[in-house]
């Protein structure tokens, strides 16, 4: 691409900005998407909320949160053929693979980086529909969770907001 264009840059003059994030999926490989994006958002100075819902409840599940899994299986993006994707021992060799690479970048794992987000000032919530359907309690999700909303709440949450689904 030759022809470059200048990163657009936002002053203090503008509205205030916000960001929702919808986290729909819960492996290893989906969990860092929105919590990245979240973050960068947060050292903007971007008012922040992160929306768990379906399986991205694995993420702010306590007992799956640090124990997230990356799965080689159907993903085209491994470049490794399904045949032997699918062999026995392939994800947890491709978890450890992942985690390490991770680590390597110095990026935290799930339950830190979610830590951090809090302390930065963003907002995590949990859907209703799917809280109710997992038959989950509160005390099975991350301390950091504000609450457990619906989706109309979500509505009036991310008015006027840049909405992303992951």
């Amino acid at each position: 691409m030759t022809d470059a264009r200048p990163i657009p840059t936002f002053d203090d003059d503008g509205p205030e900005r916000k960001l929702c994030i919808i986290c729909s999926k819960g492996s290893l490989d989906m969990a860092y998407p929105g919590l990245v994006l979240a973050n960068a958002a947060l050292g903007e100075g971007i008012e922040t909320h992160l929306f768990f819902t379906f399986w991205g409840f694995e993420i702010i599940n306590k007992k799956t949160m640090g124990n997230l899994q990356f799965s080689p299986v159907g993903n085209p993006a491994t470049h490794m053929p399904t045949a032997l994707a699918g062999l026995p021992g392939m994800q947890g060799m491709a978890t450890r693979m992942m985690r390490k690479q991770i680590e390597a970048l110095d990026v935290p794992p799930v339950p830190e980086f979610l830590t951090l987000i809090k302390e930065a000032g963003g907002h995590l919530w949990a859907c209703r529909m799917s809280f109710d359907m997992m038959k989950l309690s509160e005390a099975d999700l991350f301390e950091g969770v504000e609450g457990v909303i619906g989706a109309t709440e979500f509505m009036e949450l991310s008015e006027g907001a840049q909405t992303i689904f992951v």
